[in-house]
């Protein structure tokens, strides 16, 4: 396998894609870069931003960009597990004998959005978990395979809004990636009045299918990393638990719980997307310092000390980043 061609044609097809999305989001690059690394990751993304924002823009966008299946679903507090995952119905077949008959949910589909899923109750969000780690559902002792690839992308709004619930830990920490969504800037907002009050508002068309998707993701795993930057990566994920030897003070003082060993993949393997971006096939200790941030926010939960000091969990990971050397010694 000559792995600088293979590098130098995911660049390109991740560009392309990154470029068609770009013709219906405007100033959303970073994010893109984002979802796209989780798509290519194998791994499902969690975007969170005030509504109007264009977040479900985004998940329909990319589902238009790519020949795959897509699914929405509207997370509401009276929505119910059965009604994203499915159930069994009983059906009548061509005798008149009666069986139970599984109906899938809208969970069976490529691409899933879920959209407010901080709207829904944690017994609807938690249907979820099997689905996002093990890629099936159960139903009734009976194990239904989803089909590949199988992306989830959730949006929520910031959890002090009205009538949303608190995502569970067990939950965020299935999320790749935590992408956080601002408010445009002028020059964008004046670009998106252009794009959407017109009478041909801009569509994505599709230039990738599921082959080339399943090929980046196993290429992705192909990156060869050096011991020394994986244990840059590994040094960063334990800094994040309080009093180990890793951490920083700011960890000890505001941080209760820190990543789980997710973290720690989510973080390498955005890494090894980043370094094909660039065409290399090798990781750098920049390419783990850009996917910190998003695979490490929500994976940080803070202690009563850091909700009543207003810190946030991205200065916990900038003060790491900060502070951890990247000439430790590998034992």
């Amino acid at each position: 396998m000559d792995v600088v061609k293979e590098a130098e044609e995911f660049r390109q097809d991740f560009k392309r894609l990154h470029d068609e999305i770009s013709k219906v989001i405007v100033g959303g690059e970073g994010i893109i870069d984002g979802v796209l690394t989780c798509l290519f990751a194998g791994g499902h993304c969690l975007l969170e931003g005030v509504p109007g924002l264009g977040k479900t823009l985004l998940v329909r966008t990319l589902s238009e960009a790519l020949s795959l299946n897509f699914s929405r679903i509207q997370f509401t507090p009276d929505l119910m597990p059965a009604d994203i995952i499915g159930t069994n119905i009983i059906a009548e077949d061509d005798a008149g004998r009666r069986e139970f008959r599984f109906r899938p949910g809208p969970l069976f589909a490529n691409i899933v959005l879920a959209d407010e899923i901080n709207r829904a109750t944690p017994k609807t969000q938690s249907a979820l978990l099997e689905a996002m780690q093990e890629h099936t559902v159960s139903v009734a002792r009976q194990i239904h395979k989803l089909e590949e690839p199988f992306f989830v992308m959730a949006t929520q709004n910031p959890i002090e809004m009205e009538g949303t619930y608190t995502l569970p830990e067990a939950q965020l920490d299935r999320f790749f990636f935590k992408l956080l969504l601002d408010y445009p800037n002028e020059n964008d907002l004046m670009s998106i009045l252009a794009r959407t009050t017109v009478r041909d508002v801009a569509k994505g068309t599709p230039v990738m299918d599921s082959a080339s998707i399943k090929r980046w993701q196993g290429l992705v795993r192909d990156v060869a990393a050096a011991p020394q930057v994986v244990n840059y990566a590994v040094r960063l994920v334990l800094g994040t638990q309080p009093s180990k030897q890793h951490s920083t003070d700011m960890v000890t003082k505001y941080v209760r719980y820190g990543s789980s060993p997710r973290g720690a993949q989510a973080l390498m393997l955005g890494a090894k997307v980043n370094a094909l971006r660039a065409g290399r096939f090798n990781v750098s200790f920049d390419d783990i310092r850009a996917a910190a941030l998003p695979a490490l926010r929500h994976r940080i939960i803070l202690n009563f000390e850091g909700e009543a000091d207003g810190v946030k969990t991205d200065q916990v990971v900038a003060d790491l980043l900060k502070h951890t050397d990247t000439s430790a010694k590998v034992a």
